[in-house]
């Protein structure tokens, strides 16, 4: 009998929980507010990008974002995260967004999905993956039948993945944009109606909407389809302009509303204070206006996926890999002062008698003792083997997505010259024999460096790195990397070149086991530290130079002298009692000591 009550108690909770997770919903354009089931739903989102934060912290910054007063989390879908190389797709670990969706769901949070394919997002390439570059004659955001054909086979991905999980199908997606700024790009209505259809063909069969600047929003909306507005927050200013654009109605919804900004390297710090902002927030929460913050938590660029803006008039400009943002929640997922100051907005804006939760504690962090790295390998000598052609070959060439890519020549030696780059993308560090004697800065739009080359044969050593393809505008269309044109020494072409590919995917691959690196070229370093408790951390890289940090096998990201950014951010999530961490130096290769701090410094120039 005890039994038999068991297997009922099981069997009605199971029931109770499947009708929970298969209840559907209608979600639909009022006149003037979204309406859930037929009754006005004031959307209050803010932007969580799931690549930027460790999965296993998704749920704590999900807590945070129900703390402030959210009651949806906006992200981006990134195909270059989901298919990296043609027709291989990962939806897997830090990548499972169908994972991160739900558990939003189980956290009580709506999602707005932004599946576009371009994302721009100060993201490698605007989320486009590398090799669309070596598909003959394809261009991007457009109709040429190629580009369609990829990015309709990517759609239906994820598709399968997310199209049942919308909240017409009893999940919590309550909407879907297509495309992403178009009108800052074109404004050709049928490519948008194509976007249309790839994303209703893939399954998404709810609301879809698209969003745009006001300057790009008459070129970027497609009719039928809600246009959201980004940037603007002034009331009357938003009601106009969606109305004009959606056949006088509503409802209305500021897709992207920034409570600050990016940085990129050698720029200050971008930090606005939450009392230019509360004002703006109070108003357009009172107005009923649904609102998505961009961002509400930035989290990292980890690895080599950040971006880079360009374009005729400013110089080349790749962005940090720390994407603080000066958000609500800062790097590591705490409350800041804009924090607070918006929850407070938010709650005077609800129902008389509703609370917010409580704001969960900081998490701890710690200063780790210095760390002494006493392995070392000079990276001249762990060189895969190399491709070779007359002329050099780009990342794209070598179907190579990031990292760095090692050229090699021999030169004549016992003459004087200069050595000159065509098209470098992005920064080379040029080596003579093994020993570093210069480096090129596209930032800086560097080119030519004049080299003296000893007697005999010299061996030409150009390392190039991928800095970040370009995120937006119309230089989208040519962003291949690495010397993607030609070499000349003394305005004579140098041909004969063999190229190492060095993507740094699997720095565990890499043996750095001995001491024996020199100290005049790009090197490899490695050590081990032990904590008494596991709390997040910040590696102090303002004594380094330039490079890459990876800690238990992870890529934090770049770090870079010039700043702003000094950090690199270490989560407890993916740290243990004992440790392994990898630094790849390129210009201070002497240095063998690590310092921890338990605060960021991401405002320093040097």
């Amino acid at each position: 009998m005890k039994l038999f009550k068991i297997l009922i108690l099981f069997t009605l909770l199971t029931g109770v929980n499947v009708k929970a997770q298969n209840n559907k919903h209608s979600f639909a354009l009022g006149d003037s507010t979204f309406l859930l089931d037929g009754k006005p739903l004031q959307i209050i989102s803010g932007e969580i990008h799931y690549t930027r934060v460790p999965r296993e912290a998704w749920r704590q910054r999900m807590k945070m974002a129900k703390a402030m007063g959210l009651n949806t989390i906006g992200t981006y879908v990134f195909w270059n995260v989901h298919e990296p190389q043609k027709g291989i797709y990962d939806f897997k670990g830090n990548n499972d967004i169908a994972a991160f969706v739900n558990d939003a769901r189980e956290e009580g949070l709506w999602v707005i999905l932004r599946p576009s394919p371009y994302v721009c997002a100060e993201w490698e390439f605007g989320g486009y993956p590398y090799w669309l570059q070596n598909e003959r004659g394809l261009e991007v955001r457009g109709k040429e039948q190629q580009y369609l054909k990829e990015y309709r086979e990517y759609i239906n991905q994820v598709g399968k993945q997310l199209a049942p999980l919308q909240v017409n199908h009893g999940g919590n997606i309550l909407m879907v944009q297509i495309e992403n700024e178009y009108g800052s790009y074109g404004n050709d209505k049928e490519y948008l109606d194509l976007n249309r259809k790839m994303f209703i063909d893939a399954g998404f069969d709810g609301l879809l909407y698209t969003c745009d600047p006001e300057a790009a929003i008459k070129d970027g909306h497609l009719p039928g389809l809600l246009p959201a507005i980004n940037g603007v927050d002034q009331v009357d200013k938003v009601k106009r302009l969606i109305r004009e654009n959606h056949n006088g109605k509503g409802p209305f919804f500021i897709a992207e509303w920034y409570p600050a900004w990016f940085d990129w390297w050698g720029t200050k710090h971008h930090t606005v204070p939450a009392s230019q902002y509360v004002g703006r927030l109070d108003s357009v929460l009172a107005a009923g206006i649904s609102i998505n913050m961009y961002m509400f938590h930035g989290g990292t660029t980890r690895g080599f996926m950040n971006g880079a803006n360009y374009n005729d008039k400013d110089p080349f400009e790749p962005q940090i890999s720390s994407y603080d943002y000066d958000a609500p929640l800062d790097e590591a997922g705490n409350a800041t002062p804009k924090f607070m100051a918006f929850r407070q907005v938010i709650q005077k804006s609800m129902p008389a008698g509703q609370t917010l939760p409580p704001v969960p504690a900081a998490k701890k962090s710690i200063n780790i003792p210095a760390i002494k790295l006493t392995q070392s390998v000079n990276l001249l000598q762990v060189l895969p083997a190399p491709k070779t052609n007359s002329k050099p070959l780009t990342f794209e060439d070598l179907s190579q997505d990031y990292g760095f890519v090692l050229y090699r020549t021999v030169l004549k030696g016992g003459q004087n010259g200069i050595l000159k780059i065509d098209g470098l993308r992005d920064y080379a560090i040029i080596m003579l024999n093994g020993k570093t004697v210069g480096i090129l800065d596209r930032r800086l739009k560097q080119d030519s460096l004049a080299i003296n080359l000893p007697k005999g044969k010299v061996t030409v050593d150009i390392l190039v790195e991928n800095l970040g393809r370009i995120n937006f505008g119309k230089y989208l269309l040519q962003n291949k990397k690495g010397i993607t044109g030609q070499v000349s020494f003394n305005k004579q072409e140098v041909s004969n070149w063999k190229m190492y590919s060095l993507p740094m995917n699997n720095i565990n691959s890499i043996k750095v086991n001995g001491n024996n690196a020199a100290v005049t070229s790009p090197v490899i370093t490695k050590g081990s530290f032990n904590l008494k408790e596991v709390a997040d951390t910040y590696l102090d890289m303002s004594k380094w130079g330039k490079g890459v940090v990876w800690v238990n096998g992870h890529n934090l990201g770049r770090y870079w002298q010039v700043g702003p950014q000094q950090t690199v951010y270490v989560p407890q999530e993916w740290l243990k009692t004992t440790n392994d961490v990898v630094v790849l130096e390129l210009i201070k290769p002497g240095i063998k000591e690590l310092n921890g701090l338990d605060k960021p410094i991401l405002d320093k120039l040097q």
